[in-house]
């Protein structure tokens, strides 16, 4: 397969791969990809995990409206108070 980059983007995966001592941006563009797919891979397999946490029951969901009155708590007791 054959991916075609701006000069720019050849330049900078040029660049980084020397900094990062990838050897070449080809090998830094495989890393990423292959990184990438893990990243993707790990993410997927969470997302079922937690499908399957639901739909069993094992844990409840929570609303919107929770998570946000939730969110609205904190986020009022981090505020310093004001004297009146």
């Amino acid at each position: 397969m054959e991916v075609h980059f701006t000069p720019e983007t050849k330049e900078k995966l040029k660049s980084l791969a020397e900094e990062s001592g990838r050897g070449s941006a080809d090998e830094l563009v495989r890393d990423v990809i292959d990184g990438y797919f893990d990243e993707l891979a790990q993410a997927r397999e969470m997302f079922n995990r937690r499908y399957d946490d639901l739909e069993s029951g094992r844990v409840k969901p929570i609303s919107g409206d929770e998570v946000a009155a939730y969110f609205r708590k904190k986020s009022a007791a981090r505020r310093p108070r004001s004297a009146s």
